[in-house]
């Protein structure tokens, strides 16, 4: 790979999944740079709105709050975090986010190992947006 391989990817260049909740933009991944290892996004939530609950058979997934309050529900057990912080949601543990403060939160989240298959990366547990 050559300096000229790389891509900036910008936020406003993906479109926002909302099939779950909240806009969901997947920025790094094997479509749009080619990634091999795993994918990185952002989430945002308003108040009151959350992702829905899923677990990720193959992957981990790392959790980080740019700006906000929100809940990580694991397993069915809350665990509130503040900007600046992170949590690791294990393999096959079922989880969904939810904004709990009164302002706009913003996410990012990195999965690693990628799935063999897209389609096999995620699996909900819960339908419609919340």
């Amino acid at each position: 790979m050559t300096a000229g391989d790389f891509r900036v990817v910008h936020v406003d260049a993906v479109p926002a999944n909302t099939r779950r909740g909240g806009e969901l933009r997947v920025m790094l991944s094997p479509a749009t740079v080619g990634s091999t290892s795993g994918f990185m996004g952002v989430a945002v939530l308003a108040p009151g709105e959350r992702v829905n609950e899923h677990y990720h058979p193959y992957s981990e997934e790392f959790i980080y709050v740019i700006t906000g309050l929100v809940t990580l529900d694991l397993g069915g057990v809350p665990h509130g975090l503040r900007e600046g912080e992170a949590l690791l949601v294990p393999k096959n543990v079922r989880h969904r986010v939810r904004n709990t403060g009164d302002a706009e939160a913003r996410l990012t989240f990195f999965l690693s190992p990628l799935a063999p298959r897209p389609e096999l990366g995620h699996v909900d547990t819960e339908g419609g947006p919340g």
